[in-house]
């Protein structure tokens, strides 16, 4: 077995802003495993909020490079689970590693990931596409761009509520709203009432990670469901999720990948929380990989592919929102571009 590496800086058609970042131009590392025929794909991109770069992550997975292609792990569990120690402080990287070994795996058995965990898509949600922060006439522009049912728009600017209602002007579609923490509690009740009124489905990260109590007065108040992101980051995140928040966004690179997602999931479930999966502005590597978690979900963000202009992969496609799988097993993500 052979441990790949590809580099590639993916181009957005837009830039994006969100309440603590702006960026044209996001890179991004696509780890292969290679056996015989088999092609296993998996993907992270850098942050710089959470200091990863693509050096770090290549780094990282070079020290576990003989446990890799030792060949030797059963499953992608087994996989994760050996490499862990060494990537414990990386799962941006774990999480490109994983989403490989769970591409691999399922190929080996001749089925889609979805089919190899016994799972129906008979009832997948729906993908937002999501708006991120601009003057408001370029984020309309952007919605007319791309007519769609389900918009996920970014918030944090002095006027929210504004801007809310200037884009609701010019769609019945469906919103969600993400503050990315750029709130305080008393703006998020106050701005639930309103936004529910503009068909607002759920509120995404309101408060800072930080303000516990300031969350409890939030979904106690709130007219709206909030969903927790950078409140929900690992696995030993999740109970504290109860009480606070209605349902987790779960992402996999700050997990550290499917098999920490799906314990995630599972764990939620249990608590009555709804659960959701996001993007990174990953390529169709990391897209792929995600759309096959939609069984289990509630709500997804997956429309990183919709937002870059060079994707350097094939896997699934979208149809008015609705996540169409590739017919091939695995992920079904497929490189188009060798670049080691």
């Amino acid at each position: 077995m052979q441990l790949l590496f590809h580099t590639f800086d993916l181009r957005l058609k837009h830039t994006f802003t969100i309440a603590h970042d702006s960026r044209d131009v996001q890179p991004t590392l696509l780890v292969e495993l290679r056996e015989g025929t088999y092609r296993g794909l998996g993907e992270a991109t850098s942050n710089k909020y959470y200091g990863i770069t693509i050096d770090s992550m290549q780094e990282a997975l070079e020290r576990v490079r003989p446990l890799v292609e030792a060949g030797t792990w059963a499953t992608p569990e087994v996989l994760w689970e050996s490499t862990y120690p060494y990537l414990k402080d990386n799962p941006f990287a774990q999480c490109a590693l994983d989403e490989a070994a769970h591409d691999l795996h399922a190929q080996r058995q001749g089925k889609k990931l979805y089919e190899s965990w016994g799972l129906s898509p008979d009832r997948n949600p729906l993908t937002n596409y999501t708006i991120g922060i601009d003057r408001v006439e370029k984020m309309v522009a952007k919605m007319q761009e791309l007519p769609w049912p389900l918009y996920k728009i970014k918030l944090g600017t002095s006027d929210d509520l504004a801007l809310v209602r200037e884009l609701r002007r010019h769609t019945d579609a469906t919103f969600r709203v993400d503050a990315n923490g750029a709130w305080t509690a008393e703006q998020a009740i106050r701005y639930s009432h309103e936004l529910r009124h503009l068909n607002v489905e759920f509120i995404e990260q309101p408060l800072p990670a930080a303000d516990l109590e300031g969350m409890k007065r939030v979904f106690a108040e709130s007219a709206l469901p909030v969903i927790a992101d950078e409140s929900c980051i690992v696995e030993s995140d999740v109970r504290g999720c109860q009480g606070l928040f209605h349902g987790i966004n779960i992402k996999l690179t700050k997990c550290g990948g499917l098999t920490p997602a799906r314990r995630m999931i599972a764990e939620a479930r249990a608590l009555g929380l709804k659960t959701m999966v996001g993007c990174m502005n990953e390529s169709s590597v990391g897209i792929s990989a995600i759309a096959h978690l939609l069984p289990l979900l509630d709500y997804v963000d997956m429309d990183g592919t919709l937002l870059i202009t060079n994707d350097p992969a094939t896997g699934v496609s979208f149809d008015d929102g609705q996540v169409l799988y590739a017919d091939a097993p695995g992920t079904g993500a497929h490189l188009l571009v060798q670049n080691p």
